[in-house]
């Protein structure tokens, strides 16, 4: 029996201290229903956890910019519905102006409807936006500008020096003819060596604005120039023309692509997790339904090919809302409004494409969001096994540890009373 060392004491309080942390850490874990509070509870779960909760918080920001793309997608679509509804009307006076019943006053006012309707067109490509950015005209986010397709050379054969004077030629409808009288000097309509039709070719208003006439052995070479391509070939007959496409003749005729905007969506919670949306340019011009001077060459600026356009005026200016110069769609002849009806059609066709593609885009994105939801909730409760406390669990654990707690008091009582059994030896 000893009293220097109550060693009995001391191993209650060790257990006593034992007890009362493993108490506090309980009481950590029920308060905060977290199992692990900091890196000590589980270094490598806690490592996992904060991973995927960076995941997790990267997925629901990846639904809200999907969400936020499907808003600005719905714009663009929104305001190609009411360019749909005007390319209608349009079309509408282009068949009413198409009948030889309305007189030249009658043209005149629906001219004056039909050119209000083009401004409107391009206001509206001009003005929408999603966020102070331009969605229809072409120039923000990644803009891909105005691009020519193509080769812009038509090679056909047309003249020999046997057959020269055999036959005139007609390029675009526009007819030269053969006189050995011709002074060759490139004015007038007659020629007699190809330098002289070349020289005519170049001297024409229409012609000369489209094309550079130049030549090879027995061939005309009609180079398009720019801001004049068309896929609509050149049209050459006289002596010794050859039909476009024949063997051994260069006949591919430039296209022209519209400006386009992409914009770029982060739809995952990772880096490159992309999706891009292209929004092409809706303009009167890039539509063809405006273009240069009146009776604008065919093709030119991208337009539609056999489009032409009425002659600026106080009526007919549209420099307050277009591109100055640009000029509405021609209805002051029957001839001409059949031929806008055309290029009504193929404008129509333009807008409905751009509308189906940024509808598919907008049902993509739908699933897109599904997906992230999902995942977001089977990340989260991943992450949850892991960080979370099992509340029933832990509350047992804590229940037995303030037992234990409990007990090691008592027996700590009953060691520091056993010292007090020396004094009997004392008496």
């Amino acid at each position: 029996m000893i009293i220097n060392h109550n060693l009995g004491a001391m191993n209650a309080t060790r257990n006593m201290g034992i007890n009362a942390s493993t108490a506090s850490k309980s009481m950590e874990k029920l308060s905060s229903g977290l199992r692990i509070n900091k890196a000590g509870d589980d270094a490598a779960g806690l490592a996992i956890s904060e991973k995927m909760r960076g995941q997790i918080r990267g997925l629901d920001q990846a639904s809200a910019n999907a969400q936020d793309g499907i808003s600005m997608i719905g714009t663009g679509e929104g305001a190609l519905n009411e360019t749909t509804s005007i390319l209608q009307r349009m079309r509408e006076l282009a068949v009413q102006g198409s009948n030889d019943t309305n007189t030249t006053e009658d043209r005149t006012q629906i001219q004056k409807e039909m050119n209000q309707l083009t401004s409107e067109t391009s206001r509206i490509g001009k003005t929408t936006q999603f966020n102070t950015q331009n969605l229809l005209d072409g120039s923000a986010g990644v803009v891909t500008a105005k691009a020519v397709v193509g080769a812009t050379v038509a090679v056909q054969g047309v003249t020999t020096a046997a057959t020269l004077a055999a036959t005139d030629v007609v390029i675009d409808g526009k007819t030269f003819t053969y006189s050995a009288a011709s002074a060759d000097d490139g004015t007038g309509s007659n020629f007699k060596t190809k330098a002289g039709l070349i020289a005519l070719v170049t001297a024409d208003a229409t012609l000369g604005a489209k094309y550079t006439a130049t030549s090879t052995g027995t061939d005309l070479i009609l180079t398009q120039k720019a801001g004049h391509e068309s896929a609509t070939a050149p049209t050459i007959t006289g002596a010794g023309a050859v039909t476009t496409g024949t063997a051994g003749k260069v006949a591919t005729f430039a296209t022209t692509t519209a400006a386009s905007s992409a914009f770029t969506f982060q739809i995952g919670a990772n880096q490159s997790q992309t999706f891009t949306a292209s929004f092409s340019d809706m303009r009167s011009s890039a539509l063809g339904l405006a273009g240069t001077a009146g009776g604008a060459a065919t093709g030119a600026n991208g337009d539609v090919a056999g489009a032409t356009y009425v002659a600026t005026g106080t009526a007919n200016d549209l420099s307050d809302t277009t591109t100055t110069g640009e000029h509405a769609l021609d209805l002051s002849t029957s001839a001409s409004s059949s031929a806008a009806i055309k290029v009504l059609d193929e404008a129509t066709a333009t807008v409905s494409g751009e509308r189906a593609k940024l509808g598919a885009y907008s049902n993509r994105l739908d699933h897109t969001i599904a997906n992230l939801g999902t995942s977001s909730e089977n990340l989260t409760s991943a992450e949850s096994r892991i960080r979370d406390v099992d509340m029933a669990k832990e509350m047992s654990t804590f229940s037995k540890n303030n037992i234990l707690n409990q007990a090691a008091q008592a027996m700590l009582v009953q060691a520091n009373q056993q010292p007090q059994q020396v004094l009997a030896l004392l008496r």
